[in-house]
């Protein structure tokens, strides 16, 4: 027989935010229950993460003890003062997804977020990463919001581990957990070093994270393009993003290798013929530049005008 444990109200210190906010961020109807979290013979049967932190939250601050949580065993330290400064909105008495994805990357590492799937959830236990997850632990019409971290499950006793409010291990029955986690649409994220790949990335998931990373780290970034490319090394998202990462930061000779492999690897992407022919341009490569240059305007594409335009600036130069 399953172990079914229910958790009350009073065992769990949540967080007051405001419902219509919430919603409008992590989606505007609950996901209905599946049977995702049936048994995985691909994962272990039992994992527990016991090396990792436990910050007990205080009035309505659920979100950043989970945020120290997860950045803790990503390397950074950061207190619940900190955190509070950084995530806690007082108007709306507490932290809104938005505000926890952003408080992630400005402590430099990368948020990646699921697939609203409970065998994602599982996968990236399994592989060593707590997830923080939203749950709402009351109904639909009357929510009462909640930030947890998942740190193990148990497939034969029908459990998962959290750390959660004033609980350093809470043990909570697959189906209530997938209850509460479902009112909130499956949200959830892992928090790592940008120089380590989620257990269930996907390329174009992964490298979006990083382009949005960049905005306020742009030396991680790099790192989370350079490990995009040792996983996919013909993904041209990720060459071009790394080719214009080292663009802005003024390293023309690094840009320009990346745009040059990108050619290589897809000759029919124009982005990358431009750009190239943009940095030979910058470093007085002429003879090169009108050759890519070249290369772009006669692929065209959305963005032909673009090309056109530095084929002109690089016309006018002998």
């Amino acid at each position: 027989m399953r172990l079914r444990i229910w958790v009350g109200f009073n065992r769990v210190r949540a967080c007051g935010l405001t419902a219509a906010l919430v919603l409008s961020l992590v989606g505007c109807a609950s996901v209905p229950l599946s049977n995702g979290f049936a048994h995985s013979s691909q994962l272990a049967r039992q994992v527990e993460l016991q090396d990792v932190a436990f910050y007990p939250q205080t009035q309505d601050q659920c979100g950043p003890a989970a945020l120290a949580t997860v950045l803790h065993h990503a390397g950074i330290e950061r207190t619940l003062q900190q955190l509070e400064a950084d995530v806690y909105v007082p108007q709306r008495q507490g932290s809104l997804p938005l505000e926890m994805l952003g408080g992630a990357r400005r402590a430099g590492v990368l948020p990646y977020l699921l697939k609203t799937e409970p065998q994602a959830l599982l996968q990236e236990v399994a592989a060593g990463h707590p997830v923080v997850v939203l749950q709402n632990l009351r109904w639909d019409w009357l929510p009462l919001w909640h930030y947890a971290v998942v740190v193990g499950y148990d497939q034969t006793a029908g459990t998962v581990v959290l750390r959660s409010g004033d609980e350093k291990r809470l043990l909570m029955s697959m189906a209530d957990f997938e209850s509460s986690w479902a009112k909130a649409n499956r949200w959830a994220f892992v928090a790592l070093p940008p120089d380590q790949l989620p257990a269930t990335a996907s390329a174009a998931e992964f490298v979006e994270a990083a382009i949005t990373l960049e905005r306020v780290a742009p030396s991680q970034a790099v790192r989370a393009y350079q490990v995009a490319l040792q996983a996919w090394p013909d993904n041209l998202e990720a060459r071009l993003a790394l080719g214009n990462s080292h663009y802005k930061q003024g390293n023309l000779q690094a840009a320009q290798a990346q745009y040059a492999q990108a050619t290589v690897d897809h000759p029919n992407a124009p982005d990358a013929w431009n750009n190239l022919a943009q940095v030979l341009y910058e470093t007085r490569q002429l003879a090169q530049a009108r050759a890519a240059i070249v290369n772009a305007v006669a692929l065209g594409g959305a963005r032909a005008e673009r090309y056109k335009a530095t084929q002109m600036a690089i016309d006018k130069n002998p």
